[in-house]
């Protein structure tokens, strides 16, 4: 399941991530702040815009806002 489709408040671990889909510099970020695979990320909110961008999402103890697209590469398993 994709991130941006990841019920809010569900907790998930990230299985993968198509970085090629992703600008490098956003890529970088990314892995900077521990989104990579084995992650544990929960979406917390998405905008109220026609797109739903931005989305808030945990992972760890921080709060990340991430663009539609960029969650839209990464691919989740809802934990039990």
């Amino acid at each position: 399941m994709n991130l941006d489709i990841l019920p809010l408040g569900a907790s998930a671990r990230i299985i993968s991530i198509d970085w090629e889909s992703i600008p490098d510099s956003e890529g970088h970020r990314l892995r900077s702040l521990g989104v990579d695979a084995g992650a544990t990320v929960s979406p917390l909110h998405r905008g109220i815009l026609f797109w739903r961008d931005p989305i808030a999402v945990r992972v760890g103890r921080m709060t990340v806002a991430l663009r539609r697209k960029v969650a839209q590469a990464i691919i989740c398993e809802i934990s039990a």
